[in-house]
């Protein structure tokens, strides 16, 4: 049985008519020798980052969050993504060394996401208030 992949299946994957080739030819950034490996610091940051996200999903999922918002800095506009979109770009990141070409998504609505700064504060609000709970009862 080979490998489960999180990605979406590319619809022009082998394909020699592929209309997308000439844009890697195009865009150096897409170009794997230019990025070298990622740094064992920013490995780190993006574990922290995945199990910041498994803690955010955790909290605020079952109070009506779809996902996350993030700015980008590519484009400069917000995108909308969900747990297991966000999950799966910050593992490819993690394992190609290079974020996956996105699209924004269709007519979200804002009110179903959170913004990373959001949901850090729920987490640490939900921490300290476990804590002083704690320190309540004994």
């Amino acid at each position: 049985m080979g490998d489960v992949s999180d990605e979406p299946l590319d619809p022009f994957a082998g394909d020699p008519e592929d209309p997308t080739a000439e844009l890697a030819r195009l865009d150096p950034v897409e170009d794997t020798e230019l990025l070298g490996p990622l740094s064992p610091h920013e490995r780190e940051e993006i574990l922290a980052e995945l199990g910041d996200l498994d803690v955010f999903r955790t909290l605020l999922e079952p109070r009506g969050y779809r996902g996350l918002i993030v700015d980008c800095e590519g484009c400069a506009e917000p995108h909308f993504f969900d747990w297991d979109l966000l999950a799966g770009n910050l593992r490819y990141l993690l394992d190609e060394g290079r974020a996956r070409v996105h699209e924004p998504a269709y007519a979200p609505d804002p009110s179903s996401y959170a913004s990373w700064d959001y949901a850090r504060g729920y987490a640490d609000g939900v921490y300290e208030t476990s804590e002083a709970s704690e320190a309540d009862s004994r």
